[in-house]
C-alpha cells in the first residue's frame, strides 16, 4: 500500500510539474536556468510532438462525433481526450523551459530532459566529452541515455560516477552519459571552456 502511494505521489509530482512547464513556456521563460547558459534540446522533437498532438486532436473529434448520442461516455471521453492533448503539449513545453545548463562558475552541468531527467555532473568529474551522433543506445550499467528522437549527439565520460535518479525514484550510478542537444558542437566548446 505505501508502495502504491508513493509511486502515486511521485505520478502526481510529475502532472504538477508538466503543467508548471506549460505555464512557463506560455510566459516565455525559463526553470532553473539561473545565471548559467542555455543549451537547448527540444528543436528535433518539435515538429514530431506537433505532429502527435494533431493526430490526438483528430482522435478527440472523431470520438465527439461517435459518441454523442452517449453523453456520459462522451463527457467521459472527452475530458480523457482533451487532458492527453495538454499532456502532449506540456511535454514539448517541459523540454524547451528545462534546457540542459552549463554554470560555469558553479562548476556544473545540469542535464534533462521533460520533468524527469534532471542529472547534475559536477565540472572536476568530467574526463572527456566529445561531439558524438548515436542512433542506437542498448541499456548497459554506468551509462545513462538520454534521448530526443532515439539519438544522442554529445559524449560524457566520468572520471567519477554520479548519482541519477530515475522517474521511480531508484537510485543508479553512471559514469557514461550520453544525451542530445540542439548545438552539440557549442557546448562541447563551451565545456572545455568551462573545464580549463
Amino acid at each position: 500500500m505505501r508502495v502504491g502511494l508513493s509511486i502515486g505521489g511521485l505520478l502526481v509530482r510529475h502532472e504538477v510539474r508538466l503543467l508548471v512547464s506549460l505555464a512557463l513556456w506560455v510566459a516565455r521563460r525559463t526553470h532553473g536556468t539561473g545565471g548559467g547558459r542555455a543549451f537547448g534540446y527540444a528543436g528535433g522533437q518539435g515538429a514530431m510532438m506537433a505532429g502527435f498532438a494533431f493526430v490526438c486532436l483528430v482522435e478527440t473529434v472523431a470520438l465527439s462525433v461517435l459518441l454523442r448520442d452517449w453523453p456520459a461516455v462522451h463527457a467521459a471521453f472527452l475530458f480523457l481526450d482533451v487532458y492527453t492533448i495538454v499532456f502532449v503539449v506540456a511535454l514539448h513545453a517541459s523540454s524547451v523551459v528545462r534546457p540542459h545548463v552549463l554554470d560555469a562558475d558553479g562548476g556544473s552541468l545540469r542535464i534533462r530532459r521533460y520533468v524527469h531527467v534532471d542529472l547534475c555532473v559536477p565540472l572536476e568529474r568530467i574526463g572527456s566529452v566529445r561531439r558524438e551522433l548515436r542512433m542506437t543506445h542498448e541499456p548497459a550499467d554506468g551509462e545513462l541515455n538520454v534521448e530526443v528522437g532515439s539519438q544522442t549527439t554529445v559524449t560524457l565520460e566520468l572520471t567519477e560516477p554520479v548519482t541519477h535518479l530515475t522517474f521511480l525514484g531508484r537510485r543508479r550510478q553512471v559514469r557514461v552519459v550520453r544525451f542530445h542537444a540542439d548545438d552539440p558542437d557549442g557546448l562541447v566548446r563551451a565545456l572545455g571552456r568551462a573545464r580549463v
